[in-house]
């Protein structure tokens, strides 16, 4: 069973108002900018899907927000990533609670997703054979 059901759980579960805020705000931004887009609970985080496939993921972590993209468009925007200075893992980068994320690189991230997954009908992008 799900932990978060919807999203006002999920914030509720970020333990200070300033950073549930945050979040709130980047993916309010987002649901305005793509109304297209539906944002949904899965896996116990917010994400916001394209007729049923992945576009970008956020989880609250207690340093920082993790998001998450494809592998094909985390790897494009590698570079820039790093250079604004976020915190990059595997297929995902960190944005320090506090810190504005560069709203050109999000809006950049989301656009490709859309064109990348345009034609998809798994949730997931295949992996590369």
């Amino acid at each position: 069973m799900a932990k978060y059901n919807t999203l006002d759980d999920y914030l509720a579960s970020i333990t200070k108002p300033e950073n549930a805020k945050q979040l709130s705000d980047m993916l309010a931004d987002i649901q305005a900018q793509y109304p297209q887009l539906e944002l949904r609970i899965a896996w116990n985080q917010p994400m916001f899907t394209d007729h049923d496939t992945f576009i970008i993921g956020f989880s609250a972590a207690a340093k920082d927000i993790a998001v998450a993209v494809e592998a094909p468009i985390f790897e494009k925007y590698l570079d820039q990533i790093k250079a604004l200075g976020y915190r990059a893992t595997k297929r995902q980068f960190h944005i320090t609670w506090g810190t504005a994320i560069d709203q050109s690189l999000l809006h950049h991230l989301i656009d490709d997703a859309i064109v990348f997954k345009r034609n998809m009908t798994t949730f997931w992008a295949p992996k590369p054979k």
